[in-house]
């Protein structure tokens, strides 16, 4: 197993894609603390995955929630080799349109919630002495523009930029700080992306998700499954020498 022995913090872990890579995590012989601003859910998710996942109550947009999440995790699983700042948000709305608050929350989790966690568990990890891993949740929104959703697109941006920072700075240290950038996957978050699509391109329910699963080279929309072996590989040894990269996962949407 690439993992046996590690303990790793994922953040939005409750369910879809986060929940996915815990699952992954758990099966390659790590423990894995399932963080989420949704305790009870992520209480659900620990129990459905067994006596190696652990419920963590976590907003990473509160610098308090932050520490304590992290200091949890490290007194009940004894370390963390391992962090995925997955918890995200998504919004979407013309240039003209786009609310200053929508805007501030997608910053808060996107951005500031990645590096601010980052740094709560790099800091654990130099301590410690021993190096780690650090994998950021990008997407290839972050490689373009798109017309509706500048806010989303700029803070996976900030992600990417953010990731070649804390690598270079980081690897002195043994930690390596890596992305992944998922193209389209499906999921209950989609319902809510359709829906903005649905009312600003005049679209019927569910359109917008066909049209997008249809327009990817491979064939149809990712899933979570479909990123796990990503995660698995960045998370593990045979990632040592890979520094301050993202890394695309999404059927052959975006080319880099």
């Amino acid at each position: 197993m690439q993992l046996a022995g590690k303990t790793a913090l994922i953040t939005g872990a409750a369910q879809g894609i986060g929940r996915a890579f815990a699952q992954a995590y758990i099966a390659e012989g790590a423990r894995v603390a399932i963080a989420d601003i949704n305790i009870g859910k992520a209480r659900e998710t620990a129990d459905e995955l067994g006596a190696s996942a652990l419920a963590i109550a976590m907003d990473v947009t509160d610098p308090e929630s932050i520490s304590q999440a992290v200091g949890q995790t490290i007194s009940e699983l004894g370390q963390i080799d391992i962090l995925i700042n997955n918890a995200a948000l998504f919004t979407a709305a013309p240039i003209v349109e786009i609310d200053r608050d929508a805007y501030q929350q997608v910053f808060d989790i996107n951005v500031a919630g990645t590096l601010f966690t980052m740094q709560a568990v790099a800091r654990h990890m130099i301590a410690r002495g021993k190096g780690g891993k650090i994998i950021n949740m990008a997407s290839q929104a972050g490689r373009r523009g798109e017309p509706l959703v500048a806010v989303y697109c700029a803070s996976k941006a900030a992600v990417i930029s953010l990731t070649q920072s804390a690598g270079l700075d980081l690897i002195k240290h043994g930690i390596n700080v890596n992305a992944i950038s998922p193209g389209v996957v499906d999921g209950a978050h989609w319902d809510g992306v359709d829906a903005f699509f649905a009312r600003y391109e005049n679209k019927a329910p569910g359109q917008k998700k066909q049209e997008v699963g249809a327009a990817v080279p491979y064939g149809r929309m990712g899933t979570p499954g479909d990123l796990t072996g990503m995660a698995v590989f960045l998370a593990s040894d045979a990632a040592d020498y890979i520094v301050a990269q993202t890394y695309n996962v999404d059927g052959g949407q975006w080319m880099s």
